[in-house]
């Protein structure tokens, strides 16, 4: 980033807005595994401290951690930021990469808009971007094309993983409470006699109240099990209350 980039592009206009950082990862496993990639998009914050934004004034929203891109429905930060932009309070809006931000490009153009109106900068790990100026809505534009497309080649990429798994009669589906994989691939109960014994009391429960909508009796002391990595025999099992 260069000194002549910060000089040209952010007003004292942008600095007496607020600064916001937008973080996400789209599974619960990316937050968990990749713990590197969601270190370097907190990191990014000191970039607003270093272009003169206060610590008071700098906002994180990591509530869509976890959450696909794919589309704002269910990203309740992403629409929190939206907000923001429109209401003008925001100087400057940050992300590591565009496809954190979206990946759905009616996405990305409404929130483009959105800051070419009411002069809202944008951040990146390469530069600092305009969208009110053609040249840099221009390029983030093409930057949410990219991303937008890389979702589908990914999509597809996992499909066609699937797919070729399930032709040759490897392919591992979630299985259902009581059920997992052995060493060999092949579905057998649950050897934990607990969870076996928690199994087969719902059921038996269930038969007892003739209805699903209805509590079972007991329930509060019973509960059922499920397996997390695929339910093979050798992950963790979970335990969670019925009632």
């Amino acid at each position: 980033m260069s000194p002549g980039e910060r000089n040209n592009k952010i007003t004292p206009e942008h600095l007496r807005k607020n600064a916001y950082l937008y973080i996400r990862q789209s599974t619960l496993h990316q937050v968990l595994e990749n713990t590197e990639s969601t270190r370097r998009q907190y990191e990014l914050r000191q970039r607003a401290v270093v272009l003169g934004w206060p610590e008071e004034r700098i906002g994180v929203i990591d509530s869509d951690l976890g959450q696909s891109g794919a589309s704002a429905k269910d990203r309740e930060g992403f629409q929190r930021l939206v907000g923001e932009v429109g209401t003008g309070r925001a100087g400057i809006v940050m992300g590591l990469e565009v496809s954190r931000l979206a990946r759905n490009s009616s996405d990305w153009h409404r929130l483009l808009e959105i800051c070419a109106l009411s002069g809202t900068l944008i951040l990146d790990e390469d530069g600092i971007y305009d969208p009110a100026h053609f040249n840099d809505r221009l390029l983030l534009g093409l930057k949410g094309t990219m991303s937008e497309a890389e979702l589908h080649v990914l999509r597809a990429r996992m499909l066609g993983g699937y797919m070729a798994k399930a032709r040759r009669g490897e392919l591992q589906l979630r299985l259902p409470v009581g059920f997992v994989y052995d060493a060999a691939g092949k579905v057998q109960f649950d050897p934990d006699r607990q969870v076996q014994d928690a199994v087969r009391t719902l059921f038996a429960t269930f038969r007892r109240t003739g209805s699903q909508g209805r509590r079972p009796e007991r329930s509060s002391s019973r509960a059922c099990a499920s397996r997390a990595a695929h339910r093979t025999v050798r992950a963790w099992a979970i335990w969670c209350g019925t009632s």
